[in-house]
Order: structure tokens, then C-alpha cells, then sequence
């Protein structure tokens, strides 16, 4: 039987670097992320519904969609948020389940869903298992600025547009905390996956 695990964070938590240790242990990853580009792609049919709902003036001059545009659009409005994830997330869902269909039919020991939003989207159902990537408030900030080299206020609200880590932490199966060294969370996944499979 293939284990399917929910792998989910906030922005600025380490899931991604977590994502590339399972790679490198030869389990397949399913990313939500990835996949909401691709499904958003000129000429499919999400790209259509979203030129529709918000016009020309998010696109690039190559016609794709501009996404630091329509953030900022989503970011300051709720219900155009919601607009647009009634758009993506049907269909980012979907390829979601065909690319976990097939890590199942090729006998795979586990297959990851990386989702970031897997409790907000109330997505739970899709997997057997939820792995939350945790650090700590003041780590996250300071990740996250030094990394998009964003000033405070923008990374505040960033990262407060997301459900609190610490909240997560209560609805998680399993916690790394990834405040530490990369050795240290490496040990962590180990023995997670190692009591999982």
C-alpha cells in the first residue's frame, strides 16, 4: 500500500528544503505549487476563467498571467482571493489526484503531497498522514525578508495572511521543527518516515 502524506508549512518555514530530502529518498512529490502554475498556463482552461474574472491587465506582454500583479490584487482583497482559488484550486485538485493515482499504481512506498495551504484548503482528506514544517514567529520573519528581501511591514503581512504555524502545529500528525540545523531536521524526517513506512 502507498502511504499518502500531507507535507504543509507556512511561507518562509523550510518546506521546500524538506520537499528535496524526501526527493532525495526516492519518494514521489506532488506540489500543490507547481501544479497551480502549470494549471494557469496560456490556453488552459483555469488561464481563461481568471483573464475573464480579472482582465487583460494581469497579463504579461507574452500573455501570460503576471503573478506579482495579481497577488498584490489578492493579497489587499478577500473576496477576489477567494474568487481566484474557486478558479485554481478545482483544478490543481484534480491533477493532484491523477499524479497521486499514478504513484499508487506504481506500487511507490509513500507518495507526498506538498501542499502549503492543506489546512486552510481543508484538504485533510486527500492524505493519511500530515507532516507540518514549524519554526518559530521571529525565524519565519527573518527568513522570509532575507530571503524575498522584503521590508518588515510586507513580510509581516505576508506571512499573517496564512493560519499561525503554532496552529497548525495542533492539527498536524507529525511536527519538524525546523528551527535548528539542516542535520537536525534531517534526523527529524528520518525517524518520522522511518515510524510511518
Amino acid at each position: 500500500m502507498t502511504m499518502v502524506i500531507g507535507l504543509t508549512g507556512g511561507i518562509a518555514s523550510g518546506k521546500s528544503t524538506v520537499s528535496n530530502m524526501i526527493r532525495e529518498q526516492q519518494i514521489p512529490i506532488v506540489d500543490a505549487d507547481l501544479i497551480s502554475r502549470q494549471v494557469v498556463e496560456v490556453g488552459k482552461p483555469a488561464y481563461h476563467q481568471i483573464q475573464e474574472a480579472f482582465g487583460s491587465s494581469i497579463l504579461n506582454e507574452d500573455e501570460t498571467i503576471n503573478r506579482e500583479k495579481l497577488g498584490s490584487i489578492i493579497f489587499q482583497d478577500e473576496k477576489k482571493r477567494y474568487l481566484l482559488n474557486s478558479i485554481v484550486h478545482p483544478a490543481v485538485r484534480k491533477e493532484m489526484l491523477q499524479q497521486t493515482g499514478m504513484a499508487k499504481r506504481n506500487k511507490e512506498r509513500a507518495v507526498v503531497l506538498d501542499i502549503p495551504l492543506l489546512f486552510e484548503s481543508k484538504l485533510t482528506q486527500m492524505v493519511e498522514k500530515t507532516l507540518l514544517i514549524y519554526v518559530d514567529e521571529n525565524t519565519q520573519l527573518e527568513r522570509l525578508m532575507n530571503r524575498n528581501s522584503y521590508l518588515k511591514e510586507e513580510a509581516l503581512s505576508r506571512i499573517q495572511s496564512q493560519m499561525p504555524l503554532k496552529e497548525k502545529v495542533e492539527l498536524a500528525d507529525e511536527v519538524i521543527n525546523n528551527n535548528g540545523t539542516i542535520n537536525e531536521t534531517r534526523q527529524q524526517l528520518n525517524r518520522i518516515l522511518e515510524k510511518w513506512l
